[in-house]
């Protein structure tokens, strides 16, 4: 009996021993678990806080292109729980709507949403960056910009200037302006002072025309007062908001020199480098959105804008075609003569010209094909208004 009650307890000492091991590795593992689960959050908390200012070119009155700017502050924030935080001011708060590119290079500001055309006295081949006149439309320009080298070869400009490029923007094939006489013959421009930014104004200055590069919001005053003859911006939502209808009465299309003109988000290279991967790439997926909705509003808004803008009187007028193959031929003239001013102009025309004489192989077949039948049906009436 003696040495069965012997057995007895180790065997019950055996059995205490295997439930406390039991009983520590359950303990230990649910440490581990809890630990993991309190980890990522932690991680998430680590991240850096960062704030950044953008100085845009564009005036808040401009809704539809000041608003990529907005979209982009906006979905940074959100995707990073708040964390990287950007102030966005209009054009003026912070630097002049021109200043945009040396604000950003120099580190006034970290961020700038604008036009890089606007700095073709820096370099002509930062109107690649926007739009060539005669070039791409904006399914072009996205498709160059994505798919078809335009972004890698650009990059070498812009590391010149200190800045890393995000397209952010495009508003479509433009208007090309309103003029207070009427434009008949390549004559009718000789002499004529408009309101035309980058290499169109160079193109235009060789069959006669005066450009004036002047900021968005200051052009109706130019205009009523006499300074210029002419003016042109983007299209009908802007051109309504900007009153030109009131001072210019003829209101002339296409604008040849902008197809497809892209806009862009520069960021400082250097703060950019600073930033966590997780953070640039929230950047470019909120410019990436912002290029995309951006071209969607302009079309959307465009369409009631030009009704209102006929119906209050504007003469809507094509440019004979006349005028479009002398100001064709002087382009192509004058970015023979960039290529001698411009290292980047010669390294990055060749690329762009090809693409581009590509592209029209391409699009003379099943998208002219659609456009030329789809739009030259007789135009659909008008909804009645409800009452």
């Amino acid at each position: 009996m003696k040495q069965s009650a012997r057995k007895a307890a180790q065997a019950a000492t055996t059995a205490a021993i295997a439930r406390q091991q039991r009983r520590r590795f359950l303990t230990r593992a649910a440490a581990g678990i809890a630990g993991s689960a309190v980890a990522a959050p932690a991680i998430a908390q680590a991240q850096a806080s960062v704030q950044w200012r953008l100085a845009s070119s564009f005036p808040k009155s401009l809704d539809t292109v000041f608003y990529p700017a907005d979209l982009i502050a906006r979905r940074v924030s959100e995707i990073t729980d708040g964390k990287f935080q950007i102030r966005v001011f209009a054009a003026g708060e912070v630097v002049p709507a021109l200043q945009v590119l040396d604000a950003v290079q120099n580190g006034t500001v970290e961020c700038g949403h604008t036009a890089p055309y606007y700095y073709v006295g820096k370099d002509p081949a930062f109107a690649f960056g926007t739009n060539v006149p005669f070039g791409l439309n904006a399914r072009q320009q996205n498709a160059w910009w994505y798919e078809g080298g335009g972004r890698d070869v650009m990059a070498e400009l812009y590391k010149d200037y200190g800045v890393v490029e995000f397209n952010a923007g495009n508003t479509g094939a433009q208007m090309g302006g309103w003029y207070r006489k009427e434009i008949r013959s390549i004559a009718d421009l000789k002499g004529l002072k408009m309101r035309i930014a980058g290499i169109a104004g160079q193109v235009l200055a060789k069959v006669g025309v005066v450009p004036q590069q002047i900021a968005g919001g200051e052009i109706y005053q130019a205009l009523e007062r006499g300074t210029i003859d002419a003016a042109e911006w983007v299209g009908p939502y802007d051109d309504e908001k900007l009153g030109f209808s009131k001072v210019a009465r003829y209101y002339y299309y296409p604008a040849w020199w902008e197809g497809g003109p892209q806009l862009s988000l520069m960021i400082n290279a250097k703060k950019f480098a600073e930033l966590p991967k997780s953070y640039q790439s929230a950047i470019a997926a909120a410019a990436a959105e912002s290029n995309v909705h951006m071209l969607a509003r302009y079309d959307v808004r465009n369409t009631d804008a030009l009704r209102k803008i006929v119906a209050a009187g504007a003469l809507l007028r094509p440019f004979p075609r006349a005028v479009m193959e002398a100001c064709e031929k002087a382009a192509f003239e004058l970015y023979d003569e960039l290529a001698q001013k411009s290292k980047h102009w010669a390294r990055i025309y060749p690329v762009w010209k090809k693409f581009r004489d590509d592209q029209y192989l391409w699009f003379r077949v099943a998208e002219f094909g659609f456009d030329n039948f789809a739009y030259s049906r007789p135009a659909p009436k008008p909804a009645p208004a409800k009452k």
